[in-house]
């Protein structure tokens, strides 16, 4: 990885006793900034932590002395060095004085966006998200020059402060064949975005920091002239971009949907809820959390789409490693900022945060799907006592893997996020013909006679909660699951003496969580077990997401659950 930081150039506008410290630091190479206020000691800012870098103080006399060696500062206060990337920003009084600087040093990294040269490839538009520092503005600098230099394609770049190309009338070198329009004041920003793509047929445009209305509306209209786009805003994640009433238009934009009393039952939600307005103006999202650890949304749309009906979102993680080699991770997370009753009270929220993990898996083949990975893994990597249960044919659905529940007013996106974040073998089935069970609000079960026919002709068992919450529905598929695994036990095929023992441990474990556990909120102790079998009985205790210890001695070492 090859850098350029030309910080020789930028020592030069310091005064003597900043300047010499700043030469004889043997970390000068990873300086961030050094900051310069008046009456105070100057300041140098690197990723270890900050130093002072004299004890005498800054003058009128020392922030003249730079000025006069600075072009002239812009309307935002920025300015910087010719021919360099360096950055230069200005604090004033109210009275326009100049009474602090904060020089910022400009480096081109090349070799920074390897980690995701393959969807440079794909021609998508690319936006990048982080927090201010994290070098967004280096990335897209040198995600110019591989599209320019290397893809042989028409780049223009929005230049708003000559953050990108650097001060001066000629580019630096660092944005290769790219092509800079700068801009006079930071307003007029959007207006230049249509003057590049009305006068000089680029075929992708860079714009760094998208901030305003209007330069979001100007985004749109260069997306839907064909023109892809490469461009950074500030934000953490992306679920606060969509909550932002600014910038929210760049991934589609969100508004309020009545829907009618038929489908908001079918769907089990409210009748107002959120959804996308139209296509987003960027395909592809990235969150810059640090230099070398990224977070790629390959499919902007679904993720708006899945965060806006509180579903489990599936993201791909790339960090780059100090030898140049990317792994690329596939994880599982749950927003619940636009779901639908996750928040409703504080016995939910604690039931989120500890019982919807994150689960992460390595893959190295970009080519293949991250949903298909990850759904091999969770069925690969679910409870022994499971496996036990399948290789048995316990469950006698037409699929021998998973139970198939039919939800009648019942959320379906929230019984889908609950089934896929706690990794149970149940899929949501829509044809009550090809269900195993029904799963229903107790008070409409009462007043639909068919469903009670169809459930009683077929022999399925229809289980009620109170009310659609999360709790309750946990609550009802884990007796799903249980009764299946009691019901279903074919003894017939466990012949041999170790079966009917494993059998027997399991349904000890079952009866005392029913009975005792969740009944009476009481802690049971198990019968003494041999180790096989206690680690059966655990990985059953662990799918109910109890605690439970083992005491005593071999060979009466027992099991104790304790309720949640």
């Amino acid at each position: 990885m090859l850098i350029a930081d030309d910080l020789d150039k930028l020592l030069k506008v310091l005064p003597d006793f900043v300047r010499h410290p700043l030469e004889q630091n043997p970390n000068s190479k990873t300086l961030i900034e050094v900051v310069m206020d008046l009456g105070r000691r100057p300041e140098a800012r690197f990723p270890e932590g900050p130093e002072y870098l004299s004890s005498r103080t800054i003058s009128w006399q020392d922030l003249d002395f730079c000025v006069k060696r600075i072009g002239n500062f812009s309307g935002d206060n920025r300015s910087g060095i010719e021919r360099t990337l360096h950055r230069i920003s200005s604090i004033r009084n109210r009275k326009g004085n100049i009474i602090g600087l904060t020089c910022r040093v400009g480096r081109a990294i090349f070799g920074t966006i390897s980690i995701v040269r393959d969807l440079l490839e794909k021609g998508q538009s690319l936006l990048l998200l982080g927090k201010p520092g994290v070098g967004k503005t280096t990335a897209i600098r040198e995600i110019a020059r591989v599209l320019a230099n290397e893809m042989e394609k028409r780049v223009v770049i929005i230049d708003t402060s000559n953050e990108i190309a650097g001060d001066g009338d000629i580019p630096h070198p660092a944005i290769g064949r790219a092509r800079r329009m700068q801009v006079t004041r930071p307003e007029f920003q959007h207006q230049v975005m249509i003057e590049a793509v009305e006068n000089h047929m680029p075929e992708v445009i860079i714009i760094d920091e998208i901030g305003t209305e209007l330069e979001a509306l100007a985004a749109r209209t260069i997306a839907e002239r064909g023109v892809q786009l490469v461009g950074t805003a500030h934000g953490n994640y992306l679920e606060s971009l969509i909550k932002n009433p600014i910038l929210s238009d760049l991934i589609g934009g969100i508004q309020y949907v009545t829907l009618g009393d038929d489908e908001a039952k079918r769907r089990g939600s409210q009748k107002s809820i959120l959804e996308r307005k139209s296509v987003p103006a960027f395909q592809v999202a990235i969150e810059i959390h640090e230099r070398d650890n990224w977070i790629v949304h390959e499919t902007v749309h679904q993720t708006v789409d899945q965060i806006l009906q509180g579903r489990p979102l599936f993201i791909q993680r790339r960090k780059l490693s100090s030898c140049g080699s990317i792994c690329i991770k596939c994880e599982q997370s749950m927003s619940s900022d636009f779901s639908y009753n996750l928040h409703t009270t504080a016995k939910v929220r604690n039931l989120k945060q500890n019982d919807f993990d994150r689960r992460s898996i390595n893959y190295t083949d970009l080519s293949v799907n991250p949903y298909q990975i990850h759904w091999q893994s969770n069925q690969q990597n679910y409870s022994p006592y499971l496996t036990q249960i399948k290789s048995h044919n316990v469950l006698h659905s037409n699929d021998d893997k998973n139970i198939f529940v039919y939800p009648y007013s019942i959320n379906i996106q929230q019984l889908e996020a609950i089934i896929t974040t706690l990794q149970l073998p149940i899929e949501v089935s829509k044809d009550v013909l090809r269900a195993d069970v029904i799963l229903a609000v107790r008070s409409n079960v009462k007043q639909n006679t068919k469903l009670r026919q169809i459930a009683k002709s077929r022999q399925l068992i229809i289980y009620t909660i109170h009310s659609s919450t999360l709790p309750n529905i946990t609550r009802a598929l884990r007796r799903i699951l249980s009764m299946n695994t009691v019901l279903n036990f074919n003894r017939q095929q466990l012949s041999d003496n170790e079966g009917k023992v494993e059998a027997e441990a399991l349904n000890e474990v079952l009866i005392a969580i029913d009975k005792i556990v969740i009944g009476k909120k009481q802690s049971v102790e198990l019968l003494s077990r041999l180790a096989n079998l206690r680690k059966l009985q655990y990985s059953l205790i662990e799918s109910y997401n109890l605690r439970s210890r083992s005491f005593g001695e071999e060979p009466d070492r027992r099991l104790r659950i304790y309720p949640d």
